[in-house]
């Protein structure tokens, strides 16, 4: 059986083999008694139970207990449920590589290695994310790597070193994740339909869902121009229109956020800025950057490619299994393995993980 990689990230957890992303499973769940329904069925639901809904588990796994658990005692039970969701959809049952965010903590490592003691699979070894997906992309002495998760977004400074990338420091940009740009734009979306229609989808949890629910749909849809909106209430098809221009305006201030952070570790002149498709597809994103120059959005098998290429570096031997956080650099680059950002157009594919 070959090895499968898993890259965690609760913005959209994917798995992939040697033919590419072969899964991508958000990070939600949805507790009602002893039923649990996981990923995308659970996010499709959140906002018509969100006393029952959760999408911190990975965020802040840990074994605190909370409160309101559904029958859960932890983050930690939570997230094995998902990595038994994993396990049966993508048919997981050998070897598997994970690829973790560098904000994961070592305590987080731990938990997550005694969860996987207790699923059909093994945990072959470990990678920082950031380096996977940076190390067939490297064309520079210094790098930054953007990623989106579903409650932040993660700036990581990593250095050549000879013919190894080393990753360095990451740094945690809060209340700019997946979620907080969907919450923005619902609100604005919410406010075109009640100025253009006198409609106003988050009176109620089954319009907001619907919303929610639809939204990416639009952004893809839009391919530049204005976005189309349109919501069915009972017999009445509501719609409006939102200016992509607007949308762009809106979304500033949380773009903002992120390039305060990145400014300051923009003072190499030959900076490599990498980003992923998540990042890119968000509207005004790639052309808000400080730096316009070398830069390169990775695809989204960036990750699972790099893991599977290096997994002799990676899987552990008999000292055990260790964080690698250094990789060698690809001599040549893979003709598919970026895409400058004047190609890359804000698809649900990316940004939501829905096709």
């Amino acid at each position: 059986m070959s090895v499968k990689i898993i890259e965690l990230n609760d913005r959209a957890v994917h798995v992939g083999d040697e033919t590419g992303v072969i899964l991508q499973s958000p990070g939600f769940a949805l507790a009602d008694g002893s039923s649990i329904v996981l990923g995308e069925a659970a996010e499709r639901q959140a906002r018509l139970q969100p006393t029952n809904s959760y999408n911190k588990f990975w965020h802040e796994l840990s074994l605190d207990p909370i409160s309101h658990g559904n029958n859960f005692r932890h983050f930690a039970d939570i997230a094995y449920a998902h990595l038994m969701h994993l396990a049966e959809e993508a048919e997981i049952g050998g070897d598997v590589i994970f690829a973790v965010p560098g904000n994961f903590t070592r305590q987080q490592l731990a938990i997550l290695l005694g969860l996987v003691n207790h699923t059909p699979f093994k945990a072959g070894g470990v990678v920082n994310s950031s380096v996977a997906a940076a190390a067939l992309a490297a064309e520079a002495s210094d790098i930054i790597y953007i990623d989106l998760q579903l409650h932040q977004a993660v700036v990581t400074r990593l250095n050549t070193q000879g013919d190894h990338l080393q990753a360095g420091t990451t740094i945690q940009v809060p209340g700019v994740g997946s979620q907080n740009f969907m919450d923005l734009m619902m609100q604005m979306a919410t406010g075109m339909f009640i100025q253009q229609c006198r409609f106003n989808p988050q009176h109620n949890a089954d319009s907001e869902q619907q919303l929610y629910n639809e939204l990416p749909g639009w952004l893809a849809e839009a391919e530049g121009g204005n976005l189309i909106l349109e919501l069915r209430a009972g017999e009445t098809l509501h719609t409006a229109k939102m200016p992509r221009e607007s949308l762009i305006n809106s979304l500033g201030g949380h773009f903002n956020k992120i390039n305060e952070q990145l400014a300051p570790m923009l003072t190499e002149r030959d900076t490599q800025i990498l980003i992923s498709p998540a990042m890119a597809a968000l509207p005004g994103f790639t052309a808000s950057l400080p730096q316009q120059s070398q830069l390169i959005v990775l695809d989204q098998h960036a990750v699972s490619r790099s893991a599977l290429e290096h997994q002799e570096l990676i899987i552990a031997g008999d000292e055990g299994i260790k964080l690698v956080e250094s990789l060698p650099v690809a001599k040549s680059k893979p003709a598919n393995s970026s895409q400058t950002p004047q190609t890359v157009s804000p698809t649900h594919v990316l940004f939501k993980h829905r096709a």
